[in-house]
C-alpha cells in the first residue's frame, strides 16, 4: 500500500498518466495545467500536477507551468474527495475547495478529467488514506 499524497504515491500516478494513451490522446485536443495545493497532511502542504497540451499529458510534484488552474484544500477535504466520502461538487459550492484560474479552460476540459480518474483509479486500490 502507498500513503495518500506520498511521494511514492505521486511516483505512481505520474506513471500510469504516462502509459494513459486515453490521456495521451486528448492531449493533443485540450491543453490546461492544473496544480493542486493540500494543506494541513501529515507531510505538510504537498502541491502537485496535471499538464495537458502539445499531445503529452503529464503528472508530477511541484505547481503547473504554465498553469491555468489552481485548487486549495485541506488534507481532511482531499481525503474525503479521494475516498468518496466528500462530493467534489459540493466540496467547491462549499468553499471547501478554493479554486482560482481559468475557470473555463477547467470546464472545456472536463473529458481529460474524466479519463483521469480511470487513472486515479487504478491508483487508489493501491492508496492508503491515513
Amino acid at each position: 500500500m502507498i500513503r495518500y499524497l506520498s511521494l511514492e504515491w505521486l511516483d505512481a500516478l505520474t506513471a500510469e498518466v504516462a502509459a494513459s494513451a486515453v490521456l495521451q490522446s486528448m492531449a493533443g485536443q485540450h491543453t490546461i495545467g492544473v496544480t493542486q495545493v493540500v494543506t494541513d497532511g501529515p507531510e505538510g502542504t504537498v502541491v502537485y500536477h496535471l499538464q495537458v497540451g502539445d499531445g503529452a499529458a503529464h503528472f508530477g510534484a511541484g505547481a503547473a507551468e504554465p498553469e491555468h488552474v489552481r485548487m486549495e484544500q485541506t488534507w481532511e477535504t482531499a481525503v474525503g474527495v479521494a475516498t468518496g466520502e466528500l462530493n467534489a461538487q459540493e466540496a467547491f459550492i462549499k468553499g471547501r475547495i478554493l479554486l482560482s484560474g481559468n475557470q473555463q479552460r477547467l470546464v472545456e476540459s472536463q473529458p481529460v478529467f474524466g479519463a483521469l480518474d480511470a487513472v486515479f483509479s487504478s491508483v487508489r486500490e493501491r492508496t492508503e488514506y491515513r
